[in-house]
């Protein structure tokens, strides 16, 4: 059980960390979008669901599997990344929804504000990215 688990670990963070590249590398052209008509908020708000769910069962399989490996902190690690993306999609998906609303209503106020929650995202993105390799760095100390 023990080697199959730290297969499992490593396979779920090398998809963590290939699914935040990805995202955070995707998600940065997304903003020369104008944001000004409904589809633009729409595909936005859909490619951070997409990444959100990717980064939820990622996170939660690398969970169980360093918990199964017996490394506890990095298990607490990866469930706090399960718990963060579980809350972004809320908190980020809502208002993106709420505001792609108010764009198709013509609010040209509401562009401004969805370019800062995408920009937000992407930041939170990045953050998330850092503490992963942060985190894999420090796995790489300890098995040395």
């Amino acid at each position: 059980m023990l080697l199959s688990s730290i297969h499992a670990a490593f396979f779920f963070t090398v998809v963590l960390l290939i699914a935040t590249a990805y995202f955070l590398m995707g998600g940065l052209p997304l903003l020369i979008l104008k944001h000004d008509v409904p589809l633009d908020a729409r595909f936005v708000r859909g490619f951070f669901n997409v990444y959100y769910r990717v980064a939820f069962w990622a996170s939660l399989g690398a969970c169980v599997s360093y918990a199964l490996w017996g490394r506890y902190a990095f298990a607490l690690g990866a469930a706090a990344n399960v718990a963060a993306t579980l809350a972004l999609k809320h908190y980020l998906l809502l208002a993106m929804a709420q505001l792609g609303a108010r764009i198709e209503a013509s609010d040209v106020a509401a562009i401004g504000h969805f370019r800062r929650v995408h920009g937000v995202a992407l930041l939170v993105n990045l953050l998330q990215l850092t503490a992963i390799v942060w985190g894999v760095l420090q796995l790489s100390q300890q098995l040395r």
